[in-house]
């Protein structure tokens, strides 16, 4: 008995001898985020790992797997093309309606499955957050992973049906495709790690996110040319408004590079709005500094996920 007592108070001695690490707060602001970003990189082998156990739950024991990633926009093209194309009459008014379409939906689909999945990442992930240290920000990291994986899918038959269906012209503007597919991931990162953190705490935040992506799908130029915003309140203040909206930027300046027939047409001249490219980078540059914040908040609320979940 006095050997165990003895031994445990060595081990005791031994533990309090230990230094302390810091564990979920990273002090200060610029040096935390270099260190938050390093530990990141540090379980990038880990991320990888969550990508892959996203998408092999989320098509398990289906017959048609990862295939069935294309189902979704395939069926929202031919409704959106059906019933605004064909019977609101859309369709006769914009060159190639289905390639138009398909861009703006496969550009919005990676935003809103981005920002959807990542918000409920550290719920659905309570118990390894509960067990085990690792970097918290993995969770919404590993959801814009699995979102990229089904857009790089849906991407491939948008390419096919760009090259067969429609008389593509490469133009410059396929330079800014990759600007506007980082800015589409940053600010989908962004808002799915800050709204992660407080959707542990407060629970109607999922909810918000889905009412939000329902009206924001309309309140962005995927179903309807911009021409028609710029008809309706070009030159007010509405149209700022509209277009302060990042995701409408991207929309724009994907349209304008893949959507070659409408951007050149004649017969159906489309509008778009000035100084795209530059609206873009400025876009990027505010989506970077909100990322690094929302890292921020979410390091100083992640101390408490244990005790909340």
């Amino acid at each position: 008995m006095d050997d165990e007592q003895t031994m445990r108070r060595e081990r005791i001695a031994r533990i309090a001898g230990l230094p302390f690490m810091q564990m979920s707060q990273r002090p200060g602001l610029f040096r935390g985020a270099r260190r938050s970003f390093a530990d990141i990189w540090g379980h990038r082998e880990l991320l990888v790992r969550l990508v892959k156990r996203e998408v092999k739950a989320r098509y398990k024991d289906s017959s048609l797997g990862i295939l069935w990633a294309l189902v979704r926009p395939l069926a929202q093209l031919l409704i959106y093309y059906f019933a605004i194309g064909q019977i609101i009459g859309a369709a006769r008014q914009v060159p190639d309606f289905a390639i138009f379409v398909f861009i703006g939906l496969t550009t919005w689909m990676l935003f809103s499955e981005t920002l959807a999945t990542a918000t409920t990442s550290i719920l659905n992930n309570a118990g390894l957050v509960k067990k085990v240290y690792l970097p918290r920000e993995v969770f919404p990291l590993s959801a814009a992973g699995s979102a990229l994986v089904n857009f790089a899918l849906q991407s491939i038959v948008l390419v096919l049906a760009i090259l067969t269906i429609s008389s593509f012209r490469p133009s410059t503007d396929l330079l800014w495709v990759p600007v506007a597919l980082i800015t589409v991931i940053v600010y989908g990162v962004a808002a799915g790690l800050l709204l992660s953190a407080i959707n542990v705490y407060l629970r109607d935040v999922q909810h918000f996110v889905d009412v939000y992506l329902i009206v924001f799908f309309w309140v962005s130029p995927i179903v309807y040319p911009f021409t028609f915003v710029s008809n309706l309140v070009g030159g007010t203040w509405l149209e700022q408004v509209y277009l302060a909206n990042p995701i409408t930027t991207v929309i724009l300046v994907m349209q304008r590079a893949l959507w070659t027939e409408g951007a050149t047409s004649m017969e159906f001249p489309q509008i778009w709005p000035d100084n795209l490219e530059l609206r873009l980078l400025i876009t990027l540059l505010i989506g970077l500094v909100f990322l690094f914040i929302a890292q921020r908040i979410f390091a100083r609320l992640q101390g408490n996920f244990a005790q909340e979940l």
